[in-house]
C-alpha cells in the first residue's frame, strides 16, 4: 500500500517516528511495515536506547509497549511527556478496557492492541501527526547543552531549565559530564563522590539515579541519563 492510501492523497511532511519494541522480530516487522507505509520509522529495544537517540533528534511521535523489560512504557511516556509535546500510541498486548483506560490516562494519544495491522498503526500515525502539527507551536531554539554552573550546585540543560542538586549528585553528575557518552561503573561514581568503596552501600547508587531523574521530570528536563545495563551509567548530551 502507497503512503497516500493511508493518507488519503495529502501530501504533508512525512513524521518521524520511534517505536519501542523488546520483541526484536515484531520490531523488525514494524519498522519495516511503517517504512513501507511512508513513515519515517527507527526501533528500539528498551528505553535507555530510545533517550540516548531522542535527546539528541526527538521525533514527531513514539510507539510503545508497555510490558518492556527494565523501564515500561507507561514509565516512558510520562518521561518524555515531561520533555515536551511528543505524541504517543501505546501497541500492546494488554488488552482489557481498564488497561486501556490506563494507558490512555496515563500519556497515550492512541492505544492499540496487538496484533496490530500495519496499515491501521499508519494511519494512527498519520492521523496523529495531523492533529499535534495543528497546534505544535514554532519548535524553540536549540538547546546550549547540560553544564553544571554556581559552583556546580545547578544542572542546566541550556533552554532555561534548572535543577538543584544534592552533594551527591553534584558528584555523580561532575563525573559524568567529564566524559559525555562514556560509561561509568558504579565503583567509578562511589570513588567521585568521595566514598569508601569497600564500605559503600552500591544499592544507594539507584536510589540517587531515581531520584535525580524524578526531580528531572518535575523540572521538565528529559535528562539523558541512561543506564548500561550490566555495566554502569552514561550521559550523553
Amino acid at each position: 500500500m502507497k503512503r497516500e492510501d493511508v493518507r488519503h492523497g495529502e501530501t504533508a511532511s512525512v513524521p518521524l517516528v520511534y517505536v519501542v519494541e523488546d520483541d526484536e522480530d515484531l520490531l523488525e516487522e514494524m519498522v519495516a511495515g511503517l517504512s513501507q507505509l511512508g513513515v519515517r520509522a527507527r526501533g528500539f529495544e528498551s528505553a535507555s536506547d530510545l533517550y540516548r537517540t531522542y535527546a539528541v533528534k526527538p521525533s514527531d511521535i513514539v510507539v510503545l509497549d508497555i510490558g518492556l523489560e527494565g523501564e515500561d512504557g507507561l514509565s516512558i511516556a510520562a518521561h518524555l511527556r515531561a520533555s515536551g509535546p511528543v505524541g504517543i500510541i501505546m501497541a500492546t498486548g494488554r488488552g482489557s478496557v481498564a488497561e486501556r483506560v490506563d494507558g490512555l490516562q496515563n500519556g497515550a494519544d492512541a492505544y492499540l492492541v496487538k496484533p496490530v495491522d500495519m496499515r491501521e498503526l499508519a494511519a494512527t500515525v498519520f492521523a496523529l501527526d495531523k492533529r499535534l502539527t495543528a497546534h505544535r507551536p514554532a519548535s524553540p531554539p536549540r538547546a546550549a547543552g547540560w553544564a553544571l554552573i554556581e559552583g556546580g550546585w545547578i544542572l542546566t540543560d541550556g533552554m532555561d531549565h534548572r535543577l538543584h542538586l544534592t552533594r551527591s549528585e553534584q558528584c555523580i553528575l561532575r563525573c559524568l559530564l567529564s566524559k559525555r557518552g562514556e560509561t561509568f561503573d558504579r565503583t567509578a561514581l562511589v570513588e567521585a563522590m568521595d566514598e569508601d568503596i569497600h564500605e559503600f552501600n552500591y544499592a544507594r547508587i539507584n536510589t540517587i539515579i531515581s531520584r535525580l531523574r524524578r526531580k528531572a521530570e518535575r523540572a521538565g528536563m528529559l535528562l539523558p541519563l541512561h543506564t548500561v545495563r550490566g555495566s554502569g551509567f552514561t550521559f550523553t548530551d
